[in-house]
């Protein structure tokens, strides 16, 4: 049956909503897709509804053929499986917990491992029950601190998790290996650009993980990639460890007056003419930059942790977090409690575990054996020169923790890097053992010994494709649906009062209909203008107006992509919206007159 837009629940909005920090968070709401009901969290309107379903069609369809069984598991979860894990604490205030009325733990589920686990541990004991693909198309929960970006997000989301159950490291090779090729047609389907990067596996845990990211220059997560085919994550990024350095000329290590250096800039200037080098010039790259950060444990311990990097560098945050993961970690500010730790003066002689101090002082892998550097010598108005790593000072280990540059290596040696900006849409863990060790998941091999399963973990955001697809393939007018999304095909606008024209749109929109084609017919008591601007915030990719034209036997075929035009008579209107509409053919915007 075809939709009235006189009947469809839907509103469209003349202007952005106000919190609105990308395209698609403005379209889906400005066409009526989705309602923001509080911070981070959407009602989906039909429309939506139709898009996002088309999505989970495209992800079962995929995950099916690899033969995935589908199966669905509560929401709402017990405590135990977690503590055993460990993710009830680790995953800290991420998660949402509450407690029934006699008092027990639950949480609000963010991913399932455990519960795929305990399923097959219920149910299966040999390895002749192994391989194994089991998928859910769920909605998960994530107590987002700052969740923003409508539902790229967000606090409440669609996600299809999938786990694989192996007897061993080969047949998980294969199990992972269908599991990526399955994510790239299931992207490919989608229809927006997308990069296969290595990535962090975080409090997920495991030995690898890659994540598929739609390009966007609004995303959150910032990649790199090298002409010669590397790409990672930025958190994921490893810089070549130097070759130790011979330091037998280097000067003893001595502590200078360096008043007025408030930057590094100054420090190098004032370096350069009191203290130069024999061999050249100092560099803010010479320059030891000691970072504090103050780290929170999941069971609410906190702790200053400092990190050395050199100084024409600054720390990530992002990267810091993602390799501390399950601890936060944020801005230090509690100098009054440290005095030890003497601001804008900082140098590594009181850090480290067995110093005085006690403080963690992790380094950059740039900060190798044998480097000389300038540094604070925790003195208001001093710096210490000369000082070298290995015979001056140490660390407790290395941490990557700079930013990562365009131009910077490759450190596969494939070129110098670029970089690039993108939304997390899948991130596929080579699990290992984790899981299963922590939770009891044993079969019996083919000796009858008992070993423990390998599992991969497979995560897509099926709401978050909507919103990616969106960001992609929007204009300056509104959404544009690829066809396989789009909640109909095509969208038959009646821009004008004559009843015939009316009467003629309905029945075209009722062959389309019955030949499989969905429409979406606007039969509003509206102004052309209105249904013009309604139909291009829409999106649908086949637009036909029924308009002055109908009295001269024509009607316009617009493509919503290109924006390309034709007249059709009456008798070829059939047709050719239907061919159109499955993308058999195009308008020639050459032939337009």
């Amino acid at each position: 049956m075809i939709a009235r837009m006189s009947e469809l629940f839907v509103r469209t909005l003349r202007e952005d909503p106000a919190d609105a920090e990308v395209p698609s968070h403005t379209w889906l709401v400005r066409g009526g897709y989705i309602r923001r009901a509080a911070p981070g969290i959407y009602s989906w309107l039909p429309l939506g509804l139709k898009v996002l379903q088309n999505v989970e069609r495209i992800v079962r369809e995929e995950m099916d053929a690899i033969g995935g069984q589908e199966v669905r598991f509560p929401a709402l979860l017990p405590r135990e499986p977690y503590d055993a894990t460990g993710r009830w604490t680790d995953y800290g205030p991420n998660i949402f917990r509450l407690k029934d009325r006699k008092g027990a733990d639950y949480l609000l589920g963010p991913t399932h491992e455990e519960m795929f686990a305990l399923v097959v541990k219920d149910l299966y004991s040999s390895y002749k029950d192994l391989p194994l693909t089991l998928y859910q198309i769920q909605t998960k929960y994530r107590d987002e601190p700052r969740p923003r970006a409508g539902i790229l997000r967000g606090r409440e989301f669609v996600m299809k998790d999938s786990y694989t159950f192996d007897i061993d490291v080969d047949s998980f090779r294969e199990q992972y290996a269908k599991h990526r090729a399955a994510y790239i047609k299931i992207f490919d389907r989608l229809g927006f650009e997308y990069a296969v990067v290595s990535a962090m596996s975080g409090a997920m845990g495991g030995s690898a993980s890659e994540e598929f990211l739609a390009l966007s220059e609004t995303g959150e997560d910032t990649f790199v990639r090298s002409p010669g085919g590397y790409a990672a994550n930025v958190e994921a990024v490893r810089t070549p460890l130097p070759d130790p350095v011979p330091y037998d000329d280097v000067p003893a290590a001595h502590v200078e007056d360096t008043p007025d250096t408030p930057t590094i800039a100054t420090l190098v200037a004032v370096a350069n003419e009191r203290f130069p080098r024999s061999d050249r010039d100092w560099t803010a790259a010479d320059t030891l930059k000691n970072v504090v950060l103050m780290v929170t444990e999941p069971d609410g311990t906190r702790a200053p942790l400092v990190i050395g990097l050199p100084g024409d560098r600054e720390v990530d945050l992002k990267r810091v977090g993602a390799q501390l993961e399950p601890a936060e970690v944020e801005v230090f500010d509690a100098f009054a409690d440290y005095p030890m730790l003497v601001k804008g003066y900082i140098g590594p002689q009181v850090l480290g575990k067995d110093s005085g101090s006690g403080i963690r002082y992790l380094t950059d892998p740039r900060v190798g054996e044998g480097t000389r550097w300038i540094t604070g010598a925790n003195v208001n108005g001093q710096h210490v020169f000369d000082l070298v790593r290995g015979r001056d000072f140490d660390a407790d280990g290395s941490i990557e923790a700079a930013e990562v540059r365009a131009g910077d290596p490759a450190p596969d040696g494939s070129g110098p890097l670029e970089l690039a900006r993108g939304i997390e849409m899948g991130h596929i863990f080579q699990l290992g053992t984790r899981y299963a060790e922590a939770l009891g998941l044993r079969v019996l091999d083919q000796n009858g010994k008992l070993v423990t399963v390998t599992m991969g973990s497979y995560g897509l955001g099926v709401s978050r494709a909507v919103a990616a697809v969106a960001d992609n393939t929007c204009d300056e007018k509104g959404l544009v649906w690829p066809r396989e999304l789009a909640p109909y095909l095509v969208h038959v606008v009646v821009a004008g009062k004559d009843p015939a024209a009316l009467a003629w749109a309905t029945d075209l929109g009722t062959q389309l209909d019955e030949a499989g084609v969905s429409v979406l017919l606007d039969d509003r008591k509206a102004s052309p203008g209105v249904k013009f601007a309604d139909a291009e915030v829409l999106g649908m990719p086949t637009i036909l107006v029924v308009g002055r034209g109908f009295a001269d036997g024509q009607v316009e075929l617009r493509d919503r992509r290109s924006g390309d035009r034709r007249d059709l008579t009456l008798d070829d209107a059939l047709a050719e919206t239907m061919a159109h509409a499955h993308g058999r053919t195009s308008i020639d915007a050459t032939a337009l007159g």
